[in-house]
Parts: structure tokens; C-alpha cells; sequence
């Protein structure tokens, strides 16, 4: 089995059963090694080899994508990962069109988010590691999907309470179309406010 899964950082139960296997004693050498701890279960027909058999530490995003096919990495994590929020994130904040879920595994913790389809964009293929990509939110998209999930979140207190930094990073042009396919006057007038923000933050730097 090692031979089979020992690059992978994750794989699924499909991996194992491919080829000319019997199913039956794979699956029930799989069951030996959960029970063993050899390999940990993330989900149904989802797992990872334990230490010390794990040859590729799996990346928390890459296991997000995979926890729920059809999801992206975005909200805290995503702005935590571009350095737009100052905050340590301890859990792995994702968006689906799926039903929304919690996840705690012995790798993290994985939330999914449920966003109507229309919402389902702005995400793109991002290389984390060497050999690991996930789709993560742009930095843009991460943080109107936010705004869009959280009760109050197109006000000026909240969106001053989130302490964001770097804003410079924050592409104007993007957030605004971003704001506009939305069709949501709730992400319109968060545009506004995060425009002002960025504009005098840049006031800020140029003083400097």
C-alpha cells in the first residue's frame, strides 16, 4: 500500500481499488491500518499516511479541496495566506455551492461555507508547495466573500475591525468588477468603504 500512495500527500479509497486488485483485501487492509494508526480517515473514502510513513506533509489547502470537491479556499484563510489580516487562522475556511460542513480531523480543522452558484468564482490553481496546488480565492474575492457571509459585514466597523493591512496588494479594478458580477448591493457599498481604506492607506505611505 505505501508503494501505491507514499508520494501522495492524500488520497481516496479509488486510488487503492484501481487495476487488478481484490477489492475485498484491499479494503480490509486498509481498515487493519486506520485502526493501526498507520493511516488517518479525514473523511469517508478520504485518507493521508501517518507519520512516520508520510513522505509529503499534506498541505492544509490541498486537503480544503479535497475534504469537499467543488470548493475553494477563501474567507480568513485565503486573506491570512495573502497577508491582508494580521490574525493566525486556525481553521481552514472554505466556500462550496454544496451544503455547508465542519470537518476536525487529526490535520486541522476544515469549514465549508455555502455561497449561492452565482458567487461560485474568483478563485484560481495555486501552487502552495513543490508538487501541491489548491484552488484558492483571489485576494479580492477572498475578502468580498466575507463580507458576503458575515451579518453587517459591508459596515465600516467590521470591515475596520478586520485591522487589514497591505492593502496595497488589493487590486481596485478586480474588487470592483468582483463587487459588480455579484450583483449585490450589500458588496457595492463594501467596495466603497474598502476603496476609501485603501486609498488612504496609500496617503499614509506616501507621508512616510
Amino acid at each position: 500500500m505505501i508503494e501505491i500512495v507514499g508520494e501522495e500527500p492524500i488520497f481516496e479509497t479509488g486510488l487503492l481499488l484501481a487495476g487488478a486488485v481484490n477489492k475485498t483485501d484491499v479494503r480490509r487492509q486498509l481498515s487493519r491500518w486506520t485502526k493501526a494508526g498507520r493511516i488517518w480517515q479525514l473523511r469517508r473514502g478520504l485518507y493521508t499516511l501517518a507519520p512516520p510513513f508520510q513522505k509529503v506533509k499534506p498541505h492544509p489547502f490541498v486537503v480544503a479541496n479535497r475534504m469537499v470537491h467543488g470548493s475553494y479556499v477563501s474567507l480568513q484563510s485565503a486573506l491570512a495566506y495573502y497577508g491582508l489580516i494580521p490574525e493566525y487562522v486556525p481553521v481552514v475556511t472554505s466556500v462550496t455551492v454544496s451544503r455547508p460542513g465542519h470537518w476536525d480531523t487529526l490535520l486541522g480543522k476544515y469549514d465549508f461555507h455555502h455561497v449561492k452558484t452565482n458567487m461560485f468564482r474568483g478563485y484560481r490553481l495555486t501552487v502552495l508547495t513543490a508538487g501541491q496546488e489548491a484552488f484558492v480565492a483571489t485576494p479580492e474575492k477572498a475578502l468580498l466573500d466575507l463580507v458576503y457571509l458575515q451579518v453587517g459585514g459591508d459596515s465600516e466597523e467590521y470591515l475596520a475591525g478586520l485591522r487589514l493591512q497591505n492593502l496595497e496588494s488589493l487590486d481596485l479594478t478586480k474588487l470592483k468588477q468582483e463587487a459588480g458580477l455579484s450583483c449585490s448591493a450589500k458588496l457595492q457599498r463594501a467596495y466603497a468603504i474598502i476603496s476609501n481604506l485603501v486609498t488612504a492607506e496609500k496617503g499614509d505611505y506616501r507621508r512616510l
